[in-house]
């Protein structure tokens, strides 16, 4: 099996193929937890789904490809070969993978709260007092002083709600007035015990930006999922309408062989002219039936080349030619087993499933806004003086004077309106976002049983249409001997040559839906990149 690795590198959130090896290039048995077992038999589980074995397992029986000449612009692809294209060209993908990159970069924005912050702060002061007179001989005269102050600071918080200052002062006075310098050293620490205790603003902000960050790897992973089942069913349908046009190309065959045939009919006489005219507009109608399956080819090449690259100009003119075949594998299912997958394994379900965390963190801020604020304080430091700047500094150093408080604070609001209403709202939130969450898993059992359904319906098509088909062949055979023997008529010819193309690109529909059905269901089930030898890694 072809092992394709995606690593999701933060931040850059890379996508890329780290190996891989030779693998199919249809749809590889064994998907999930569909086990290939023709041998068991329908019914021995009152939850599985047993599809009967086909005749053949070909992809189109009785019908010859005619020559083709390769074109000179031709480009084979297996299915592999587009997955790794699309994980690296797909615009969609592209654009996606920067939601994880963007979301880590909040969860680490959400972390600057603790982020200490250096402060200082210098200022000088200048005062001249007015000369003041008293008596007639006394007169108190002009003081003047200055002073330099210097604040240094480093304030934080911590992830437990304390916050803390390391602050410091020096303070230089000269002038006519007594000289006089100051400093001091101190550290505060304040700790809530009630309202922001257990959940703060920055830790509700930081726990959110990390269950966003889970989030965007899933809708990555989802998107994944999405666009590689787009390309399987853009893959089979573009095998479908190559087939389809070889389908076209041989009704074009047989009809030109009936022509051919009644103009030497009509030469010896054996044969009306209202018949070769009606032979000769089956041949123009085949012709114009080979026209339009051409027209949809072109249009399906068109839809895989977007799905694969992020330059269409280089691929425009490229004829993409897939390896790949539309198989008929057989599957059994067991329901019970799928839905369980598809509750654990789907990327859009867990998405949900953070949605509800998130709700949660959330109202578990909400309660703890009810309590009243309670917090503990402490201050602790030195003081310092001197008539020099130095020796006020020199008596921090010496730690001899110390000063400190310590002490309580409590705020209660009386009605504490604000809180209890958002408490009560978050609270009816995260019981909506439940229900939603409960709602997706149904419809997550739903899409699985509907699929489930669905298979077995196509695959019983691909049998109906593989026995019409064989009917038609064995008819037209039958009917083209009684027309030699002169026994049958060319309309009825016509027809059964009419008939035996519909019976044939029916077939191929119901193989190119059946395949189609098989991705969707993996889809559903969260096991495409499992089922495809697709390895996701988050690094």
């Amino acid at each position: 099996m072809k092992l394709v690795s995606i690593l999701l590198s933060l931040p850059a959130a890379a996508l890329t193929l780290l190996g891989q090896t030779n693998a199919p290039e249809s749809v590889p048995s064994g998907t999930n937890n569909a086990a290939t077992n023709a041998s068991t038999p329908a019914g021995t589980n009152a939850w599985e789904y047993a599809l009967p074995t086909p005749n053949t397992s070909s992809n189109l029986p009785g019908v010859e490809t005619p020559p083709v000449t390769e074109a000179p612009n031709a480009r084979h692809l297996s299915l592999q070969d587009c997955i790794q294209l699309t994980l690296q060209h797909n615009l969609d993908l592209q654009i996606t993978r920067y939601n994880p990159q963007v979301a880590l970069f909040n969860v680490r924005e959400a972390y600057g709260a603790y982020d200490p912050i250096l402060g200082f702060s210098a200022q000088h002061d200048h005062d001249e007092s007015v000369p003041r007179i008293l008596s007639t001989n006394i007169t108190i005269p002009s003081l003047r002083s200055d002073d330099n102050t210097f604040n240094p600071s480093l304030t934080g918080s911590s992830p437990i709600g304390t916050t803390y200052a390391l602050q410091g002062n020096a303070t230089d006075t000269y002038g006519n007035s007594p000289e006089l310098s100051t400093g001091t050293a101190s550290f505060n620490v304040t700790q809530p015990l009630l309202r922001n205790f257990w959940i703060d603003s920055s830790r509700l902000q930081i726990r959110v930006a990390k269950n966003r960050l889970k989030y965007s790897e899933f809708g990555l992973k989802w998107e994944v999922f999405q666009v590689i089942t787009l390309l399987e069913q853009a893959y089979f349908d573009l095998i479908y309408s190559r087939e389809n046009v070889v389908v076209q190309q041989n009704a074009v065959e047989l009809a030109a062989r009936l022509v051919a045939e009644n103009r030497k009919r009509l030469e010896v006489g054996a044969l009306a002219p209202l018949d070769l005219e009606s032979a000769e507009a089956q041949a123009a109608q085949s012709r114009a039936a080979v026209l339009a399956a051409q027209s949809q080819l072109g249009t399906q090449e068109r839809v895989v080349k977007a799905l694969i690259t992020d330059n269409f100009a280089q691929w425009a003119d490229l004829v993409l030619v897939p390896s790949g075949k539309l198989t008929d594998t057989h599957y059994l299912f067991n329901r019970q087993e799928s839905w369980s997958k598809g509750l654990s394994q789907r990327p859009d379900l867990l998405q949900s499933k953070l949605n509800v965390e998130q709700q949660g963190i959330v109202l578990k801020y909400n309660r703890n806004q009810l309590f009243p604020e309670l917090d503990v304080f402490g201050t602790y430091g030195y003081n310092g003086a001197g008539r020099e700047f130095g020796d006020a500094l020199y008596n921090v150093q010496q730690v001899n004077h110390r000063t400190y408080t310590y002490g309580a604070k409590i705020s209660i609001p009386l009605a504490n309106t604000t809180a209890r209403n958002a408490y009560k709202s978050q609270k009816a939130t995260v019981e909506q976002t439940i229900l939603q969450l409960k709602q997706a898993e149904q419809n997550v059992m739903i899409s699985i049983d509907n699929d489930i359904g669905t298979m077995q319906a196509d695959y019983e098509q691909v049998l109906a249409t593989r026995s019409a088909r064989q009917y038609a062949e064995a008819a037209l055979n039958a009917e083209q001997t009684k027309l030699q023997n002169g026994k049958s008529t060319v309309y009825t010819i016509l027809q059964m040559q009419r008939d035996l193309t519909a019976a044939r690109g029916n077939e191929i529909l119901a193989l190119d839906n059946y395949n189609k059905s098989v991705s969707t269901l993996s889809r559903d089930e969260g096991t495409t990149l499992e089922r495809l030898g697709i390895d996701w890694q988050v690094k």
